[in-house]
């Protein structure tokens, strides 16, 4: 029988979770309401997952909002889910004895996803942008993780657009966020409910003139924010992620918003290698994924990292 591992993506509105052996086979996939009431019953439903499994299980892999400190694997700020701050997961999370748990931030994950399996694979140094709520990342940089010196890199979504920093100008919570487009285009277009993505990709597919310009001008965000990352840290590639990364206008228009940038700044299209820009192999199950992949590192280190031939 293959080993089988747990994989669990904590997010503000739903808990994914699935089972994956050391191959990166998806075997099974659940959803469930992340419970929001309190702590105490967030980890109730989350011990009942792992409950549900625990017999089978060579592994426990958890991918978190906000920041993660190891090896305590001690969650600060929490993001959509504020009361995982300051709670150090494996002290509350029962697994069988000798079954190792492992905890990582979802940007970070997803940034793992690619690098392991998918379209980071083999990039020495890339980045992984999720576009969501908010906007996660994570940077791989010579083939490893870069985590930072506070297990921080990659927080996209406290980059401004502005120069007064104010909390109105933070990228990944007003302009940068793809929820808030969605909300924005709902609204303009007067739709039933203001957080119907797929109504919302309807009217911009189908080329309505105010979806468009709403949308357009969240990919260039997006693409601005690419253009400051690529400034700082010369990356081969940057994919993006999240749900709406299955749609390819997001790609294509990111693109060429990028496109547009350096031919409205000179200097910089002479002056910048462009690097590439692709969707993320495994969308809104790549936290799953690399919550894995860290667990394996984690517990096989670098015999795991050559085993794939990926170095972290």
């Amino acid at each position: 029988m293959a080993d089988i591992y747990l994989a669990i993506d904590v997010g503000g509105t739903n808990i994914k979770y699935g089972l994956i052996d050391r191959a990166g086979n998806l075997m099974e996939k659940h959803t469930t309401p992340t419970q929001r009431k309190s702590f105490d019953d967030f980890i109730e439903t989350v011990n009942q997952i792992i409950d549900r499994y625990a017999s089978r299980l060579k592994g426990v892999a958890f991918s978190v909002p906000g920041t993660v400190v190891h090896p305590q694997e001690l969650v600060i700020g929490g993001g959509m889910v504020p009361f995982l701050d300051q709670k150090e997961l494996p002290q509350y999370v029962h697994v069988p004895d000798g079954v190792p748990l492992a905890v990582e931030n979802d940007g970070k994950s997803a940034a793992l996803a690619e690098m392991w399996l998918g379209n980071l694979h083999g990039v020495v140094n890339g980045a992984a942008i999720v576009l969501g709520t908010a906007i996660g990342g994570g940077l791989i940089i010579n083939r490893h993780l870069y985590t930072g010196s506070h297990f921080q890199a990659g927080e996209f979504s406290f980059m401004s657009d502005s120069h007064d920093f104010s909390e109105q100008s933070l990228l990944g919570f007003h302009a940068g966020s793809a929820v808030g487009m969605v909300e924005r285009v709902s609204a303009a277009l007067g739709l039933p409910t203001r957080n119907d993505g797929r109504a919302v990709f309807e009217q911009i597919n189908g080329g309505n003139p105010d979806a468009l310009r709403i949308f357009r001008d969240f990919c260039r965000e997006v693409a601005l924010l690419i253009v400051n990352v690529q400034s700082v840290v010369d990356m081969e590639r940057f994919v993006i992620g999240g749900g709406i990364s299955a749609q390819p206008i997001v790609i294509t228009e990111i693109n060429a918003a990028y496109q547009q940038a350096r031919r409205e700044m000179p200097l910089l299209d002479r002056t910048l290698v462009q690097p590439e820009i692709l969707a993320g192999k495994f969308q809104n199950d790549a936290n799953m994924y690399g919550a894995l992949y860290n667990l394996l590192m984690k517990v096989n280190g670098e015999d795991e990292e050559t085993q794939w031939g990926v170095h972290r």
